[in-house]
């Protein structure tokens, strides 16, 4: 989306162009006053921003509760008015667009991001790669991306101190507990220190909707699957197995009974057994949540690779490790009969060519597993 903001205030402010542009990178997950404070230090320096939103097109989860276009409305409303409807920036140009997640692929989501600032420069008719910045705040470890970005000036931000919270530092995490917690008191008592007005109005509304009851259903869950190894000497890591099952240019996906995911398409897999080997835990699972009619045997000879997908992030429980195994059934036979059962309300061949378009009903990094164990595939012939 692009927001051209409409010159009429009566003092505008000043900038000293020394940059042809800005990029801020984040989450806004929700878009909170310490988000506002750089967007301003950055505007002190050029009139032209580039925000990228991350993790778009994803499915909803209490880490990333809303849609990119939700995120998108957030910003856009501070930008456009202050809480008496005046336009707060004059004369800027201010460019919002959405950022994929790549999931070990740091490369790709690089490309992403130059991708989004060459379409900017081309809309914006900027030529001089030197008098390009990056902005930020280095808070914490979730900053991390910003080294990335060499060729760039860096231009970061000290993050904002709120009024309330012990003088803690701005946090979109502490915002999502207030809210998901669901203390309407200490919400309203809290928040408006932290989140432009606007926004608040906006998660107010949120927690009349389905969507919430779901993710609150979600985050109880979590919560209490945490607290549950609380005891525990160490944090655990746990230790699973999924089923990337290719025939006819199909994969083999379940939609999730329960949370967490409830309802999203994923992968059929699930934790290994203490006295399990690998390749044993998967047929089980396989089995167990498909219904698969193919001989354990045949199911077993069709196994042609397999790999470890372990971003420390990849699942809200806690550090979850899973071994995924590339099934390639033979095309000479029909698409074996499914079905959901055990942890699967359903179970489903799925075209591989729908299967990027089914982003935002997606389980975890099932989606990048599925792609990389295909490729894999397509690598071997």
């Amino acid at each position: 989306m692009f927001i051209a903001i409409p010159s009429g205030i009566e003092r505008p402010i000043m900038y000293d162009r020394s940059n042809d542009l800005v990029v801020y990178i984040g989450r806004f997950s929700p878009f909170h006053l310490g988000h506002a404070h750089v967007i301003k230090k950055a505007l002190e320096t050029t009139k032209n921003l580039l925000i990228l939103v991350g993790s778009a097109f994803k499915p909803r989860t209490i880490k990333d509760p809303w849609t990119y276009v939700e995120r998108e409305h957030m910003i856009s409303e501070y930008i456009n008015s202050d809480e008496k409807g005046n336009v707060v920036f004059n004369g800027k140009n201010i460019i919002i667009l959405p950022l994929r997640d790549e999931p070990y692929n740091d490369q790709k989501w690089l490309e992403n991001v130059q991708s989004a600032v060459e379409h900017t420069k081309n809309l914006l008719q900027i030529a001089d790669e030197d008098k390009i910045a990056i902005t930020g705040s280095k808070k914490d470890d979730s900053s991390y991306y910003l080294k990335y970005f060499k060729s760039w000036k860096q231009q970061f931000v000290e993050p904002v101190v709120g009024l309330d919270w012990n003088d803690k530092t701005i946090s979109a995490t502490d915002i999502r507990r207030i809210v998901f917690d669901n203390d309407k008191w200490l919400f309203s008592r809290h928040a408006t220190d932290k989140v432009p007005y606007s926004v608040f109005e906006t998660i107010e509304r949120f927690k009349d909707t389905a969507s919430f009851a779901e993710l609150k259903a979600e985050y109880d869950f979590i919560t209490d699957y945490k607290r549950s190894w609380e005891s525990a000497p160490y944090a655990p890591t746990f230790l699973t197995v999924d089923a990337v099952v290719i025939q006819a240019g199909h994969v083999l996906m379940i939609k999730r009974r329960a949370a967490p995911g409830k309802g999203l398409w994923a992968l059929p897999g699930g934790f290994v057994n203490q006295k399990e080997v690998l390749q044993d835990a998967i047929v089980r699972e396989l089995r167990e949540e498909t219904r698969l009619k193919v001989p354990e045997p045949v199911l077993r000879g069709s196994i042609k690779s397999k790999e470890i997908f372990d971003d420390p992030n990849r699942s809200l429980r806690g550090r979850t490790v899973t071994t995924a195994f590339l099934f390639h059934l033979s095309e000479d036979f029909d698409l074996p009969e499914v079905k959901g059962y055990s942890d699967a309300q359903e179970a489903k061949w799925i075209p591989l060519a729908h299967i990027n378009k089914m982003s935002e009903n997606n389980f975890e990094d099932h989606l990048t597993i599925i792609n990389t164990l295909v490729a894999r595939l397509t690598d071997r012939r």
